[in-house]
């Protein structure tokens, strides 16, 4: 599949979709943006760079949400620019998808909304790259059906992301084996390696979570088989205002990517035994 500018596929080199969770100031957004770019170019990783201009599923209404759509718009049109990053960006049922789809290079759906028809239909038809976000309380054969009616509006640029399923109150788990279910839908399957660590509501007026286990899952889903990988970056997470807690450290990233690197090129180069 083309994405971006590059291709994405089973068979293609793993990509990069990373950046903080929410937009908090233009220039943490290029100076992060920057990093991320020149760390990418040198490992030769195709990299998405995220953020959100608006996070609507907080766990308190007193959560930070993002600057809004105007002024985020204009901060991720300075990235996309200025730096030459493909930029993507969360998108809600009263989003304007117009105003959005003319600044971003591709759209993402929050894991809640993933059964909501019409949202998804509305996004897919937009007719950019979409990453499906597959919901906490999903089965991975049930994102079949999600894919199809993305697909039903004529886009085939669709992305599936896995990002933890539920387990009992406050806390999420991985199974690998929703990565090799979820490439039956013929679509790049994505690993989020931050949400997944995530423990929603923790904290009681926010979300936890567990940074220390994103290395652990994320070589976990590169050794089970994945396309491309999400994880949500930080310069300083303990200052992040939004998922700081399974944010992980952006001086922290080259590390870990070159291991993930040597990791998706060996399970690629010796092939699946389960296809």
């Amino acid at each position: 599949m083309e994405l971006c500018g590059f291709r994405a596929g089973l068979e293609q080199p793993l990509f990069l979709i990373a950046g903080p969770c929410v937009i908090e100031s233009e220039q943490l957004a290029l100076d992060s943006a920057h990093e991320l770019r020149e760390l990418c170019r040198e490992l030769g990783v195709p990299l998405i760079y995220k953020s959100s201009f608006d996070k609507a599923n907080r766990s308190s209404a007193q959560s930070y949400r993002g600057p809004g759509m105007e002024a985020g718009l204009r901060v991720l049109e300075r990235v996309r620019g200025e730096l030459g990053v493909p930029v993507i960006t969360d998108v809600h049922e009263d989003t304007p998808l117009d105003e959005v789809a003319s600044v971003v290079d591709a759209l993402q759906t929050p894991a809640f909304l993933c059964r909501q028809t019409n949202f998804i239909q509305r996004v897919a038809g937009c007719g950019l790259p979409v990453n499906l976000k597959k919901g906490q309380f999903l089965a991975p054969w049930d994102m079949a059906h999600v894919v199809d009616k993305a697909r039903a509006t004529g886009n085939r640029q669709i992305l599936v992301c896995e990002r933890g399923v539920s387990f009992g109150y406050n806390n999420l788990i991985s199974d690998m084996r929703a990565l090799a279910v979820m490439r039956d839908t013929e679509a790049p399957v994505v690993f989020d390696a931050t949400h997944s660590v995530q423990l929603p509501g923790g904290q009681g007026h926010a979300s936890g979570g567990q940074r220390e286990f994103v290395p652990v899952l994320a070589r976990a889903a590169v050794a089970a088989g994945v396309s491309g990988l999400f994880m949500e970056t930080h310069p300083d997470p303990e200052r992040a205002l939004s998922d700081g807690p399974n944010a992980w450290p952006l001086e922290r990233m080259r590390e870990l990517l070159e291991t993930l690197i040597a990791l998706d090129r060996v399970v690629k180069e010796r092939g699946f035994a389960e296809q």
